[in-house]
């Protein structure tokens, strides 16, 4: 054994120690004390001497531990006794002496071979439950425990291939336990995971992979050690002392070793996965990113592929390429400079594009599962390795975008390639995706094989009324299950990052081959066909679409002249979306997002589109989406509504606008503002008046900012603070529509609409208070005129703030006065209100008294005769008769008419009408206690025409 082995699996080059004994097995009974007395009496040298219902094992010791090399034989039939004392299981109570007992074998191993087979007899004692006698022995000899089994994993020292091997499965029996055949009284097996318990929290797990540095080249016992590691793998605690051990390293770095019977492949490649499952993913792979590893990992997958026929060959394969992949994601692995990289993306496109790579030379991938799956990770590792682009040469120089363009065409005759239709389908999805990642990077060959053209042709066939009935299978095909949208989708993944580079011969390309009409009948066919269904992956093809045509119209007025009132067609209904949905998760919000987007790069700078977005009332939608308060559309829509105020049209619709409880556009944006202002802890009192006179705009974030010397064309904090809030184009809308006679504004909003005024006198202000900070701070005096000019800024930048408080306060003084005005109204009101129900209360009291007394009611009468009678006029014309205009014996106060109305006593009581007059009838009768008319009375037809009706 050399040194250096020595040096990787114990601490130190002397042999472990045995464990510590706990507590003392206790004095045996006397009966035992009486055997073992007779036992030594008879022949202390004999080994017949020693009984087998008891063993002394510290005499075993000191036999054990005696270097005469007489003794060779006594030892050995002393050790077999003792395997037979515990052919039962090992009492936790002698743990500690047994494994004594073993270590010291274990040294007289490298000289004396006959040791070997008590060893091995004893380590397979070890495999055997352990016993107890109380259920608190598991607890109070833990620390034996775990000593003892860890002194398993050294005694991987021992220079003996039987040793080993037993080690290996007496750990693997911790997970397969087998019961002894006769258990001894008064003493019960531990339980099931007490040995894998004390496993974990000794360290066998570490030890055993440090062992591997022993077995190098002994193949049965490496396969052994991997096979007790496989089960050691199960559990994440022993999985991160494996790591500490650099587990990974280890195990990848030999996987291509020497091994007929294939088992070390497999066991290995079950621990990496067991260790990528139950540890760091990330601390894994870093292990495995060296060229060793790469290396290995490499031979054994292109051997598998060149040579394994077996459906377990394919599987094993294809779990090597998705370590290979997760090692592809670590920027640091040399994927590239082992050569594996330019091999993964050799096998990825030989089905497509034909190399003369001796590799590939007669390579079929048939329709077997096991192959289906290696295409679809192929696919997925060219995608891990388009991330660095150290990769694009290869790439390249693989025609990888040239295979994947093999997919983007209609499956028309299903059943005559390889794969199967649904196999067809989901590598078509698949090949697209990976394209959206490849296209962008190597834009040459996209255009070399008329990208943009393969592309529209394949959305035409996505959009078209073909039959086509999508299995939807896969994770590619989600929502794709009896239509084209998958397919729509991916093409519009690849379309969108393309668009977004801006080259100019790409874009322009694509324009001349009507990109643009045919996206917006794309897009008007989702509409109609989607109304009663929205889901993610219609919402997601919208918003690319939209997002691709931004990008084309962006700075081309003919390209925006073909967008046109047809674009704005589709824009408003999308801009009338429930607000309720912004949240649903579903993709509402980003539809939104790029409808927005859409509006200010295809719609702004046409004028004709800008008149018909208006004559749709577009501008009060934008407002209605404004009043929803959102923080993260609201810039976006400030920005929007800025630029249309450029059209004269847009301040009649921003005034003519109308929100909940009759808002208006200048209210809406000066709530904004405060919002704003509040969000950024700018300093006002509690009516919205100005408090720091010198900074009024400045924020609590921005004061907190150290004034730090700048060069000239580097903007400073005032200059950055106006794009990342609402304040500039809030400010520049209210100038557009002008400060004078905005309505709907309360005096407090007068008050905010004072500094919106001056803001940007105020940030000229505040700008020359940051180059005066800066000149302070880089202690530079500036000449005499320059200080005195300075100076008079910053005292004409204090004197506005000073006269925008003034006004404020007089706006503020005003509004309390006319307050106050209005509350002396109102209680004015309420007096005229309290006097008139007083004066009906007397006018009620007065008419109650002169209907139930009598006096008081001639009394009235009399009074209003005076009054009447003063009334009249003294002169009477001569020769003028005078008519009479009151009824002799009328007992009322109320002017008569030519109809009286009574509402109080029935005329069934008084006997009819005007009784007690001149004209009453003369003929009553008295019928059932009440006066009534006498029906043979006749009434004259002349009384009839001049009667006065009471009822």
């Amino acid at each position: 054994m050399s040194s250096l082995a020595e040096s990787q699996v114990a601490p130190a080059p002397a042999p472990a120690p045995a464990p510590t004994p706990g507590p003392a097995p206790g004095p045996p009974a006397d009966g035992e004390k009486r055997r073992s007395l007779r036992a030594r009496d008879s022949d202390p040298g004999s080994s017949q001497g020693i009984q087998l219902k008891f063993v002394d094992l510290n005499r075993v010791i000191k036999l054990l531990e005696d270097s005469n090399s007489n003794n060779e034989e006594r030892q050995l039939e002393i050790l077999k006794t003792v395997v037979k004392r515990y052919e039962n299981g090992l009492p936790l109570k002698d743990l500690a002496h047994i494994f004594k007992i073993l270590n010291l074998c274990a040294e007289k191993i490298q000289d004396q071979e006959a040791f070997i087979e008590p060893t091995c007899d004893i380590l397979k004692l070890c495999g055997l439950p352990f016993l107890k006698k109380k259920l608190s022995d598991e607890v109070n000899y833990t620390p034996i425990t775990l000593e003892s089994i860890a002194q398993l994993g050294y005694l991987m020292r021992v220079p003996a291939s039987q040793v080993r091997i037993h080690i290996c499965k007496c750990i693997i029996s911790f997970y397969n336990i087998k019961p002894a055949n006769k258990q001894l009284p008064g003493f019960h097996a531990t339980s099931a995971n007490y040995k894998i318990q004390m496993a974990e929290l000794g360290g066998l797990a570490e030890t055993l992979v440090l062992s591997l540095a022993l077995v190098e080249n002994q193949l049965a016992e490496k396969l052994w050690v991997l096979k007790a590691l496989q089960h050691l793998s199960a559990s994440g605690v022993n999985c991160k002392l494996m790591m500490k051990a650099q587990a990974a390293s280890r195990i990848c770095s030999h996987l291509n070793d020497a091994d007929p019977s294939g088992q070390l492949l497999f066991r290995s490649s079950d621990i990496l996965w067991n260790l990528l499952e139950n540890t760091s993913k990330e601390e894994v792979v870093n292990q495995l990113s060296n060229l060793e590893c790469i290396y290995a990992l490499k031979e054994v997958f292109v051997n598998l592929l060149l040579h394994g026929f077996r459906h377990y060959d394919r599987q094993l394969r294809n779990d090597l390429l998705v370590i290979a992949t997760l090692i592809a994601e670590n920027p640091g692995a040399p994927m590239i400079e082992s050569g594996f990289t330019k091999q993964l993306i050799l096998l990825a496109t030989f089905s497509e594009v034909k190399s003369p790579n001796p590799l590939v030379k007669g390579l079929k991938l048939t329709c077997s599962y096991g192959d289906f799956e290696l295409k679809k990770l192929l696919f997925n590792v060219v995608t891990v390795l388009a991330k660095d682009l150290c990769t694009v040469p290869l790439l390249n120089e693989g025609k990888v975008v040239l295979a994947l363009f093999h997919y983007v065409k209609p499956n028309e005759k299903p059943g005559v390639h390889d794969w199967s239709a649904a196999q067809y389908e989901e590598l078509q999805l698949h090949a697209i995706a990976t394209l959206a990642s490849v296209a962008p990077l190597l834009l040459d060959d996209y255009m070399t094989c008329q990208g943009n053209t393969r592309l529209l042709m394949f959305l035409e066939w996505c959009a078209g009324q073909d039959p086509f009935f999508g299995q939807g299978n896969c994770f590619h095909g989600a929502g794709g299950r009896g239509n084209k949208l998958a397919q729509m989708r991916y093409s519009l993944r690849v379309l969108r990052p393309v668009v977004s580079l801006c080259d100019e011969a790409v874009n322009l390309d694509l324009c001349d081959q009507g990109a643009i009409n045919q996206l917006l009948d794309i897009l008007k066919h989702l509409a109609n066909n989607s109304k009663d269904k929205e889901d993610a992956i219609v919402l997601e093809i919208q918003t690319d679409i939209l997002l691709i045509l931004s990008t084309l119209c962006e700075n081309d007025l003919h390209r925006k002249e073909l967008f046109g009132c047809e674009g704005v067609d589709i824009l408003i209904p999308l801009m009338k979306m429930d607000p309720n949905k912004l949240y649903s998760g579903l993709g509402h919000n980003r539809l939104l997002f790029s409808t927005l987007d859409s509006l200010w790069c295809c719609v702004m700078g046409c004028y004709i589109s800008e008149d018909y977005f208006l004559e749709k009332e577009g501008i009060c939608l934008l407002l209605d989406l404004l009043a929803l308060k959102q923080k993260n559309i609201c810039n976006l829509i400030l920005g929007i509504l800025v630029e249309f105020c450029d059209n004269p049209k847009t301040a009649a619709h921003i005034n003519a606008w109308r929100g909940k409880k009759d808002q208006t556009t200048a209210r809406l944006l000066i709530h904004l503002w405060k919002q704003e202002e509040l969000e950024l802890g700018v300093k006002h009192d509690q009516n919205g008046r100005i408090v720091d006179t010198k900074k009024p705009l400045v924020g609590s974030f921005q004061e907190q900012q150290e004034v730090i010397p700048m060069p000239a064309n580097c903007p400073s904090v005032a200059i950055m603070e106006v794009s990342e809030n609402m304040r500039a184009k809030i400010y520049s809308i209210l100038c557009k529509l002008g400060f004078e006679s905005l309505p709907g504004l309360s005096a407090k909003d007068f008050v905010t609409l004072a500094v919106i005024q001056r803001y940007l006198d105020f940030k000229v202000g505040e700008v020359w208070s940051e180059i005066c900070a800066e000149i302070k701070e880089e202690k530079f005096r500036p000449v005499t005129p320059d200080e005195e000019a300075l100076k008079v800024i910053s005292e004409a930048s204090e004197n506005v703030g000073k006269m925008v408080s003034n006004l404020q306060s007089e706006m503020l003084g005003s509004q309390q006065h006319q307050e106050l005005q209005e509350e002396e109204k109102v209680y004015s009101k309420i007096q005229a209100i309290q006097k008139q129900r007083q004066m009906v209360n007397k006018s009620w009291e007065d008419f109650l008294t002169r209907t139930s007394n009598y006096e008081a009611l001639k009394k009235a009468k009399r009074l209003q005769e005076k009054s009447i009678a003063a009334s009249r006029t003294k002169s009477r014309p001569q020769n003028a008769t005078l008519h009479s205009t009151e009824i002799k014996g009328l007992n009322t106060t109320t002017a008569s008419g030519r109809l009286v109305t009574v509402e109080s006593t029935p005329s069934e009581l008084t006997g009819g009408p005007l009784a007690d007059t001149d004209l009453a009838l003369r003929k009553l009768s008295v019928r059932g206690g009440a006066l009534k008319k006498i029906k043979g009375v006749k009434v004259l037809s002349s009384f009839k025409k001049n009667s006065v009706s009471v009822k």
